[in-house]
């Protein structure tokens, strides 16, 4: 291993990655190391880490390699592994253009939540097909304190919570994980989206993401609160053949969402790399040996 080992810093709508370059697999991440590199005291800091990968070198993603050249190792900031990040996509994205991998326009990208389409706008904003939301049947009650409320399960390659609220306070801190029931319904832990309405089609967020706490964005997350808001207001695109558009504010920003008569689902946002810089690999070593 090189004793210095590349990575930059990016976020979108202020959810935060640490980006790490490393397009034949040849970087061992545990999650010790992952978690060490996420730390905002002691390591680079981010509400995540992206793991840049060419598809044929990795794994779980050498079936999607005729699809997309590259993978989007995507793991939270405690080191465990998600199937998909809204935000983490837009910034995966971004960094391709910057390192002249791709230019504007379209591309496709490759996660466990399967092969994300990605356009590039000259504009500077980028947009992600984030697929279908799933919306299981049965349900779902989150809670905060003595409050709880009825919430809609959505599925967006990965696992949601949505809660319409009175007012985004009432969400608490959001250090722990909101409680929810049945546990039968998210055996694997969820993200829960606290929402509030701002006007006609505009809704704020706050989220606490599993394995990260609140976080400053969730591109999911919107997806799934604008999914759950069309629905409660009696809105479906794939039965009436209308398109569907929310915004959604979020504490670090705004994202626009729209969903298709086709059940695909578009979110369109800001991406922005901000630093990069070397990690020691001596202190890599020591932190995935914890």
């Amino acid at each position: 291993m090189s004793t210095r080992i590349a990575f930059l810093k990016g976020h979108g709508t202020e959810n935060d990655f640490v980006i790490v370059p490393d397009p034949e697999n040849a970087i061992d991440l545990p999650p010790a190391a992952v978690a060490a590199l996420c730390d905002r005291r002691a390591g680079i800091g981010g509400d995540g880490l992206l793991h840049v990968v060419r598809s044929a070198a990795h794994p779980e993603a050498e079936g999607m390699a005729a699809e997309a050249e590259w993978f989007m190792d995507y793991r939270n900031g405690d080191g465990s592994i998600a199937e998909m990040c809204g935000n983490g996509v837009r910034v995966f994205a971004r960094y391709l253009q910057r390192a002249g991998h791709v230019t504007e326009g379209d591309l496709a990208v490759a996660t466990r939540g399967g092969v994300k389409t990605v356009h590039l706008a000259k504009n500077g904003d980028v947009t992600v097909g984030m697929g279908r939301a799933v919306l299981p049947d049965g349900d779902v009650t989150v809670s905060v304190g003595e409050r709880s409320w009825p919430a809609r399960n959505v599925n967006m390659g990965n696992p949601h919570a949505v809660a319409f609220v009175d007012d985004l306070e009432h969400a608490g801190d959001l250090l722990s994980p909101p409680p929810f029931s049945p546990a039968a319904a998210y055996p694997d832990g969820v993200n829960v989206e606290f929402v509030v309405d701002r006007g006609p089609g505009h809704v704020a967020l706050r989220v606490h993401e599993r394995g990260s706490g609140e976080t400053r964005s969730c591109g999911t997350g919107a997806c799934a609160v604008a999914v759950a808001a069309a629905r409660r207001d009696g809105a479906d695109p794939t039965a009436s053949g209308t398109p569907v558009t929310y915004t959604v504010d979020v504490p670090g920003g705004r994202l626009v969402i729209t969903e298709r008569p086709d059940g695909e689902i578009e979110m369109t946002g800001p991406a922005v790399i901000v630093a990069e810089g070397e990690i020691d690999a001596d202190w890599l070593e020591a932190a995935a040996s914890v």
